[in-house]
């Protein structure tokens, strides 16, 4: 049995984020069901190293353009170069971000700047600079990779959630704004995964007590935001847009 609206075949998307942890996984989910790749971060060698991994794999066209999604104009050089190699882009998926602790009274303003240029700023303008390129074709899809915390509350995470909470509203805006040139904006909010750089806390009191909070009584398997980036970016989902989807182990149901 076959699923078509799965299938992404002729489609090219751009993962900025791309090239660790869950950016890593949504692009194996996407050319694994035939999509070409563009993959971006700040990066070389990491984005050769993975690209190639990835192009072995499935047999797709991956490639790896490095880019600071912080700065306009490595933004607007991505784009022109993922249109030279590929014609087109079909998909967007806003993935870059950073996360951390820090409290209010400890913050720096530096730091503050770091979180909105690299979590809010990033999507902004690459969903500006790839959207003038969809709406030529009017056809699109962009995805922002927000949070669990762009609904739930926790100490000392104040900036990056305001940035994730903050992104889940411009989704909304954008797909308003877009929904009359064919091109759909939902956001994706993933809980707490089970990471190489995060792996060792699940195991100490702090990181148990996260679980306990958590009504699956686990953390996500990076594989398990695969099936999600590919409804999102599929034909599943031709009836969507300004939505939110939350992929947490039912974390956000309880806070």
């Amino acid at each position: 049995m076959t699923f078509p609206y799965f299938d992404l075949t002729g489609k090219t998307a751009v993962i900025t984020g791309g090239s660790k942890g869950l950016g890593e996984q949504m692009a194996y989910a996407l050319a694994e069901v035939g999509a070409d790749l563009a993959l971006v971060s700040r990066t070389q060698a990491d984005l050769d190293m993975v690209s190639a991994e990835i192009r072995t794999a499935t047999g797709r066209r991956v490639i790896g353009v490095a880019a600071d999604v912080t700065k306009e104009a490595d933004i607007a050089v991505m784009v022109q170069k993922v249109i030279a190699e590929f014609g087109k882009i079909d998909i967007l998926i806003n993935n870059a971000g950073i996360g951390g602790t820090t409290p209010i009274l400890d913050l720096q303003e530096a730091e503050w700047d770091r979180y909105m240029n690299l979590n809010l700023k990033g999507p902004v303008l690459c969903a500006k600079h790839v959207g003038a390129e969809m709406i030529k074709r009017k056809q699109g899809n962009i995805i922002n990779v927000s949070s669990l915390f762009s609904k739930i509350v926790a100490r000392y995470m104040g900036a990056y959630a305001a940035t994730k909470t903050a992104l889940v509203s411009f989704t909304r805006t954008l797909a308003l704004e877009w929904a009359r040139y064919n091109i759909r904006v939902n956001a994706l909010c993933p809980g707490y995964f089970d990471t190489p750089m995060n792996h060792e806390f699940w195991q100490t009191k702090g990181g148990q007590g996260i679980i306990e909070r958590i009504p699956m009584q686990r953390v996500g398997d990076t594989k398990e935001i695969k099936p999600a980036i590919l409804f999102l970016a599929s034909d599943a989902n031709t009836f969507m847009t300004g939505s939110t989807l939350f992929v947490d182990g039912g974390h956000s149901l309880v806070g």
